[in-house]
């Protein structure tokens, strides 16, 4: 089940469970659309892998698996995967 984590870890926007903005890789990475698109090109800095939408936890079911509350931010900064 996905954590649903509560903000960007480049810049710490809040990314609620509803959030039409949380973009995830396939580690759960979080990142804002916009520091997905503009700051890292689309590549998960973490893992390399690229971001797709998080998809949305209906209501009703955020009561029984709630989203996580632990945040998660990069303290050296956010930038773009550098080519090998």
């Amino acid at each position: 089940m996905l954590e649903l984590r509560p903000n960007c870890e480049c810049c710490d926007r809040n990314l609620p469970p509803e959030s039409r903005q949380a973009m995830i890789c396939t580690f759960e990475c979080t990142f804002c659309a916009d520091c997905a698109d503009t700051v890292l090109g689309g590549v998960c800095p973490n893992c390399g892998g690229d971001f797709v939408r998080r998809p949305i936890r209906p209501a009703a079911l955020l009561a029984k698996y709630p989203a996580s509350t632990k945040r998660v931010l990069k303290a050296e900064g956010c930038a773009p995967v550098r080519a090998a």
